[in-house]
């Protein structure tokens, strides 16, 4: 297998899943500032021309973060990282989701509509005007998730840390960076990052600097 990396949340969320479960396969950094993942070579690997593809041993290609964590799952399943059981990946998939689709997109497209406009209207259609409602349902989500971590779970999967957990703490440590950082009343929210902060796999792989616009 070979990994196509690059800069930003996502691909840093598959470094981190494959660190987890102590996979080495190697890597090739597509250049994503300069559009090397739009140029026909990447299109023939994901004609979304987004990051991170894998690229299997038969010479297919996988994307989409939890496509490829899935599938890796099932190549090696100890340790799990998205649940060992029926109901343990239920359980994953239903917080993978939740994160998604309710704080990370939003807190995305807020910052790619709003303080990187400039560098993603080249290349995906755009919506300026909706930045600030989208960072707004982010922050709504996010205070509702606070809420959730007040029972004193250690992660979002209760003692098990998990894919929802990589993929949450990859876009809220991005997001700090471009004025979407966690809010100071979201202290269960804090406490569960400064925890996730210390794991190995994320010590190893710092958050890369955002690809278009300015640090907040």
């Amino acid at each position: 297998m070979k990994l196509y990396d690059s800069i930003g949340p996502n691909p840093r969320v598959v470094r981190i899943f494959i660190a987890e479960k102590g996979i080495e396969m190697p890597r090739q950094t597509v250049d994503l500032r300069g559009g090397e993942n739009r140029q026909a070579e990447h299109l023939k690997r994901n004609p979304h021309g987004q990051m991170p593809t894998l690229e299997l041993d038969d010479g297919s290609y996988l994307s989409e973060i939890t496509a490829i964590c899935e599938y890796l799952e099932e190549i090696k399943p100890a340790p799990a990282m998205i649940g060992a059981t029926p109901m343990e990946r239920a359980e994953c998939r239903m917080w993978t989701r939740r994160v998604d689709l309710n704080i990370c997109e939003p807190m995305a497209n807020g910052y790619r509509y709003g303080e990187a406009v400039k560098f993603f209207e080249k290349r995906i259609p755009v919506i300026p005007e909706a930045s600030i409602g989208l960072k707004m349902v982010a922050a709504n989500r996010l205070a509702w998730l606070n809420g959730q971590l007040a029972d004193g779970r250690e992660y979002l999967c209760g003692k098990r840390f998990t894919l929802a957990d990589i993929l949450l703490f990859c876009w809220l440590d991005f997001a700090a960076l471009v004025g979407q950082g966690i809010a100071p009343e979201n202290t269960h929210v804090k406490a569960w990052f400064d925890r996730v902060a210390e794991r190995p796999s994320l010590k190893a792989d710092p958050v890369s600097p955002p690809a278009g616009g300015k640090r907040a």
